[in-house]
């Protein structure tokens, strides 16, 4: 009875809720007065006071954080004397939790080594781990559950980005399960200049779990879609012919890619670690708010980070915590796409009250800072841009709109340096069309810049290039400073070189 009245309590205060949200809606249109500067910071919202009493009672009860753990700083615990555990103890735990899983989680010396790279040279990383499953690990066993797989699969985004969000491979591969754009296509993650699916930690779980499902079903085995996982179900099927035919992973190992054949032992051994961490005295580390302690609500009008952390009052590295599939911090609004983002559950019902306040706030803001707002421009295809003669990362970047960082990001670049034929991936936010006209506009245009007024001299120091020394000065782009000093071949800039600048032309 104490349920069902709950329950009645809870539908009344959402009815009377939304019915005073639709008068305060009518009455903001004539209330709102707009100022000639919106300062975010003078908006107070307010909920309902009702519905806010409600949240609190069922976030007491349900969404209370779980951290009764102590986030031990493992720093104190580095210099600890570690045992030496016996194979037969490793043995043993290894065997208890191959008895819990449908798969097969085998121990050897190969194995053996990896546990004690994570238990004694990876302990701060292990206990950053810890700290983020405390998020992400209900998370996926959820979408496990609804597949009806294994959950220690879950360990699989530990192997391939020590889950982190926004982790990219030198090869491309992005997000928690470190998709390629291709295959993440193929699964259902889109891509476009605002959002990169292959972040979402909810799209790419779900992701995941189709393409597992499908390895599953080729190999009928879960150590062999762990390997086609890694390194594409063509290479296992190689290393099953040339072993003769056999379709155990242990015996294909030998012919597996170096990378696959230390794949699956890693994956045994991050199971081990995770579950018997405290044995080694390793502790989670910058705990994680509980998944459950959010929601996830439909953004329908284009609204920012900063406008959101301001009006409900949530930091601006929470919501990117939350939502890393959001390239700008903006979440755009796509008629054919609606895109959802998440909150702490705390703050949804300050959201839901004032949404169409917040709306409109918002649209109020970005009319005022429009030259801060990218252009949305989806990206069905990637450009692959062939580097020709003279090209710097700058130049490049200038052409298709996007920043130098993200070009190094997509590609896996530690540094500035390119070479001649190389290929680069680029997601632009100009269309490869609109691009090449307005560049080759623009280069007609920089050839007919000349000298005029006074110079300035420049002295080049190390790390620069030609696109970062044109943006000190507006007007000026990096093809107009090499015309003036005679360079025709961007890598003869040099650090001490003395180079003549004239703003005024």
């Amino acid at each position: 009875m104490k349920f069902k009245f709950i329950i009645l309590c809870l539908s009344l205060g959402m009815y009377s809720s939304m019915a005073r949200s639709s008068d305060q809606g009518k009455g903001d249109t004539d209330t709102i007065v707009k100022p000639s500067f919106l300062d975010l910071d003078s908006i107070d919202l307010k909920d309902h006071p009702v519905a806010a009493r409600l949240d609190s009672l069922l976030y007491l009860n349900y969404f209370q954080l779980s951290n009764q753990m102590a986030s031990i700083d493992s720093s104190v615990l580095a210099s600890a004397e570690i045992p030496d555990w016996h194979d037969t103890i490793y043995e043993a735990r290894i065997k208890d939790l191959d008895a819990l899983s449908p798969m097969a989680l085998d121990y050897n010396p190969v194995v053996r080594s990896f546990i004690d790279l994570y238990s004694k040279r990876r302990r701060e990383q292990v206990s950053r781990m810890l700290g983020l499953a405390h998020y992400y690990f209900p998370m996926f066993e959820q979408a496990l559950d609804k597949y009806d797989m294994p959950l220690e699969l879950k360990y699989l985004a530990v192997v391939e980005s020590a889950l982190n969000p926004t982790a990219r491979s030198r090869a491309g591969a992005a997000g928690l399960w470190q998709f390629m754009y291709a295959t993440g296509k193929l699964n259902g993650l889109q891509v476009n200049s605002y959002v990169d699916e292959r972040h979402d930690p909810i799209k790419s779980t779900e992701a995941a779990c189709k393409y597992l499902t499908t390895l599953y079903g080729i190999f009928n085995d879960w150590n062999l879609a762990l390997a086609a996982y890694n390194s594409g179900p063509g290479n296992v099927n190689k290393a099953i012919r040339r072993s003769g035919g056999k379709t155990n992973y242990w015996e294909i190992r030998p012919f597996l890619p170096r990378e696959t054949a230390g794949y699956v032992p890693v994956f045994i051994a991050v199971n081990y670690i995770m579950n018997y961490h405290e044995d080694h005295l390793i502790f989670p580390q910058d705990l994680k708010p509980s998944f459950f302690s959010t929601d996830t609500v439909v953004i329908r009008e284009k609204v920012s980070f900063e406008q959101l952390s301001k009006l409900i009052a949530v930091s601006e590295e929470e919501l990117q915590f939350l939502n890393p599939a959001y390239r700008y911090k903006v979440i755009p609004k796509i008629k054919s796409r609606p895109y959802n983002i998440i909150l702490p559950a705390d703050k949804l019902g300050l959201f839901i009250a004032n949404e169409d306040s917040i709306y409109s706030i918002a649209a109020q803001h970005f009319d005022q800072n429009k030259a801060k707002a990218p252009v949305v421009v989806e990206m069905n295809d990637r450009i692959r841009h062939k580097v020709r003669r003279g090209e710097v990362l700058g130049t490049i970047a200038e052409k298709y709109g996007v920043g130098v960082s993200s070009i190094r990001r997509w590609n896996g670049l530690r540094g500035n340096t390119i070479r001649v034929g190389q290929r680069l991936t680029i997601y632009p936010r100009r269309m490869p069309s609109t691009t090449a006209s307005k560049s080759s506009t623009a280069a007609n245009n920089e050839t007919k810049v000349v000298a005029k007024g006074d110079h300035k001299t420049y002295r080049v120091s190390t790390g620069e290039t030609f696109y970062s020394i044109a943006r000190k000065f507006p007007g000026v782009s990096a093809q107009n400073i090499m015309t003036w000093n005679g360079i025709n071949n961007a890598r003869r800039l040099k650090p001490g070189m003395t180079l003549k600048i004239y703003p005024k032309s």
